[in-house]
């Protein structure tokens, strides 16, 4: 008999790969990109600069950036062909929409499975649909709303660009970039469940689009991807100052989760959500004010409900706030994310497509012994 190892529910604590891409520290409330503080990255690059260096392992010089973005652009227009699907995919759900989407896209390429092709070829289908992902999901969106989707400015950044696809309106620099530090925040972050799900597809070696539709998939559960705009939908549901107490213990006792704190991870303050904090805090405002103040009386009322419960808020909590003020529909919260968490589950794709060992656990059966006698004819009693 094989000797198996048993480990805990849900994978928790189990190392199953090698990384070169980033780790999340959760007792230390640190993550990072590379060899770089995630956060330092927000504060002092672009996207495109992090992206390069998801994809390249290093920073890119400024004509290493210019030609990075050169190869990127055409990628970023939708064909034809995309154009005249979208309009039966506006009424579902954007992630359901872009899980079709995306899938037809990477099969019109056509997509190789990457055990087939080389390290280049797999590089630049990654590009593609990391490219690609931002132009489906406005363009769906605008749709929704009865207008026709728009095409990329070639004087805008990415994040810029996303919010003008999808508002049809050039987005104030502040806006734009208080977005571009959400995105860069939230492009990678451990092997939560929509990364692992995306190297195990890899690992198969199917094609980078079947990996990131997996992904796509994993990442539309709430438990996973839909907390920012329910965190926000709390702070309409306590209304306002006078309510929190009140609202707080109701969840509580009622069993209810309370979205946008605790974290599978961090068991210190969200390094996310504190960045986040300081750029509401730039914006500033009444809604800013209230959300700080309902975080402040959620620690201090979990600290007194679950004694020895390190609960902080994570990064959704903020993350509603901010593309809140920025302007984007509460819809698209989840959608948004998708579009940086892409590169990150991009780098990680071409990462296991190095490994040609197939991800293949086991699970211990725990049903009825067998073999029980089937009956005669196949019938039950």
């Amino acid at each position: 008999m094989p000797e198996f190892i048993e480990v805990p529910k849900g994978l928790d604590r189990v190392i199953v790969a090698d990384t070169e891409i980033g780790d999340v520290r959760g007792e230390e409330g640190f993550y990072h990109y590379r060899q770089y503080n995630a956060v330092e990255l927000a504060k002092h690059c672009s996207f495109e600069q992090v992206w390069y260096l998801m994809t390249h392992a290093e920073l890119p010089t400024r004509a290493q950036l210019d030609a990075f973005k050169a190869q990127v652009a055409p990628y970023r227009t939708l064909t034809p062909q995309l154009r005249d699907l979208l309009p039966h995919l506006a009424a579902a759900s954007p992630l359901d929409g872009l899980r079709t989407a995306l899938s037809a896209a990477c099969a019109a390429r056509p997509m190789k499975p990457v055990l087939d092709i080389d390290e280049a070829a797999r590089a630049d289908d990654a590009l593609f649909a990391c490219a690609v992902t931002p132009a489906i999901l406005t363009a769906m969106w605008r749709l929704g709303q009865g207008r026709e989707p728009l095409d990329p400015r070639e004087d805008l950044g990415y994040a810029a660009n996303y919010l003008y696809m999808m508002t049809g309106e050039v987005p104030s620099p502040e806006a734009a970039r208080a977005i571009e530090h959400y995105l860069i925040l939230t492009i990678d972050h451990g092997f939560n469940a929509s990364t692992f799900t995306a190297r195990v597809i890899a690992s198969t070696g199917a094609d980078t689009g079947a990996a990131l539709v997996g992904a796509i998939g994993a990442l539309s559960g709430p438990l996973h991807g839909g907390a920012p705009a329910r965190a926000l939908d709390a702070l309409d549901a306590i209304g306002g100052p006078d309510n929190i107490d009140a609202w707080i213990r109701g969840e509580l006792e009622s069993g209810r989760r309370i979205m946008g704190f605790g974290h599978a991870v961090y068991k210190t303050d969200d390094p996310r959500s504190l960045h986040l904090r300081d750029v509401a805090d730039e914006f500033g405002g009444e809604i800013v004010d209230f959300a700080k103040t309902v975080e402040r009386r959620v620690v201090e009322i979990l600290a007194e409900v679950k004694p020895g419960r390190k609960l902080y808020t994570n990064v959704e909590f903020y993350a509603g706030v901010v593309m809140e003020l920025a302007g984007v529909p509460r819809p698209m919260f989840t959608p948004t994310f998708t579009t940086s968490r892409v590169v990150g589950w991009s780098a990680n794709i071409l990462e296991q497509a190095r490994d040609s060992k197939i991800i293949r656990p086991r699970a211990k059966y725990v049903g009825t012994p067998p073999p029980v006698p089937v009956p005669e004819g196949g019938f039950a009693d």
